[in-house]
């Protein structure tokens, strides 16, 4: 079992029943955007074979590729995911010929997080001609994503949580996103006999709705009772709303919000004593959640679509590879859907044909298979449309669990 110091932060079918349901525009607000970028660089010392970084130039022509990014907005900000993208475009011209040969020109965006700036985003993308768009984590995925794929061109993400994401023709979602970790968290729940699960999320007009309507059909086929119970944005003692969760027959606790909400819900945990299984999701990880609570974290599992810190190859080469190109940026949290994301492209777009235009980029993503997914613990993803067929954007199904012990995150486990 591998042990890294965190200085840093089947139920498929399930959700194939889920259908195009309008799901939740905001979420990434409520939780992927916890907007704290503190705290040293998680991981090991350990650092990739020099058999990682081929001296291997693009030469060709250029290919002009979008970055959209949740930065500069007076409510989130998190430039270090654009930094990861802009590492992982030098790693890939550098070492990988950029993509079949031709070297990457980013073309970057700002999105403030509001739908005016969101547009604005996806039209200056279709604008300047992208043969692709990667877009590392949004809540405004129904403000993007139809103007972007409408026009021939690429969306792709680490995972989405709109509907316009996860349906749309040229959509490419790696991860199974927010319905993916319900359906994880189900599994795991079943797994270890539960009765009950109650989820304790952040209570805003999408994210509970949402988790009612993705979380209730997975749990039900699961066999295990759903209890959701919102918590208002901005509460610093969440004493009560929890004791409204906790009973005999609860199993397990999870939280769905931000690190701020994950840090009041814990502590209120550890003040009532209780006991149930901690299903957490990344936020949860971010350095003021883990200094704040202390050993309140002691168990927790957290449900994510990346390993950052153990000593698994794809694990490696993320810390590595910023180390490299990126030296100052702080690699934990979000940071990494930059990266995952744009090197996600670059895989499964090496064996596009001819000119890399933005129709050939799409085919050579609907076309290839068993991709590895970057920072993935050996999770591969397919984009043909088979993986759920009722949300057809989505490449992958599978996540990854992980262990807070002593204050570390250990035993990554890939969700089945």
């Amino acid at each position: 079992m591998t042990h890294v110091r965190i200085n840093s932060p089947s139920a498929k079918n399930t959700l194939g029943r889920l259908g195009l349901i309008a799901l939740v525009p905001a979420f990434a607000l409520a939780t992927a955007c916890s907007g704290s970028d503190s705290g040293d660089s998680a991981g090991s010392a350990i650092e990739a074979p020099a058999s990682a970084f081929p001296d291997k130039p693009a030469t060709g022509s250029p290919i002009k590729i979008g970055l959209i990014n949740p930065e500069g907005g007076p409510a989130i900000s998190q430039p270090s995911n654009r930094e990861a993208a802009e590492a992982t475009v030098k790693y890939a011209n550098a070492n990988l010929g950029g993509i079949a040969g031709h070297p990457i020109e980013l073309v970057t965006c700002a999105n403030k997080e509001d739908p005016a700036s969101a547009r604005d985003c996806a039209n200056q993308m279709v604008e300047s001609g992208v043969a692709a768009v990667v877009v590392t984590t949004t809540g405004q995925g129904d403000s993007m994503a139809p103007i972007i794929t409408q026009a021939g061109i690429t969306y792709l993400s680490p995972s989405g949580a709109s509907k316009s994401e996860l349906s749309s023709p040229n959509a490419f979602m790696l991860t199974g996103g927010f319905p993916g970790t319900l359906s994880s968290m189900a599994s795991y729940a079943k797994e270890n006999g539960f009765k009950k699960v109650t989820v304790f999320a952040s209570d805003n007009s999408t994210v509970v709705p949402a988790t009612k309507a993705m979380g209730g059909p997975a749990f039900q086929a699961a066999g295990v009772e759903l209890q959701v119970i919102p918590v208002p944005l901005g509460t610093p003692d969440t004493t009560p709303q929890v004791s409204s969760g906790l009973s005999d027959d609860v199993g397990g606790v999870a939280v769905v919000g931000d690190a701020t909400m994950c840090t009041s819900v814990i502590k209120a945990l550890q003040t009532l004593g209780a006991t149930q299984d901690k299903m957490l999701i990344q936020p949860c990880l971010d350095p003021s959640t883990m200094q704040a609570v202390g050993d309140a974290m002691e168990g927790a599992h957290v449900f994510t679509t990346a390993d950052l810190t153990s000593d698994n190859e794809e694990a490696v080469l993320y810390r590595s590879v910023m180390e490299k190109y990126s030296p100052g940026t702080e690699i934990a949290g979000y940071t990494y859907t930059g990266y995952q994301g744009m090197l996600g492209l670059v895989r499964a777009a090496q064996g596009v044909q001819g000119e890399p235009t933005a129709p050939a980029i799409a085919a050579a993503i609907k076309a290839a298979k068993n991709v590895p997914l970057p920072a993935g613990d050996g999770i591969t993803f397919t984009c043909d449309g088979t993986v759920m067929p009722s949300l057809p954007a989505i490449c992958g199904s599978q996540g990854v669990i992980v262990t807070v012990e002593n204050g570390e995150v250990t035993d990554p486990q890939v969700t089945r």
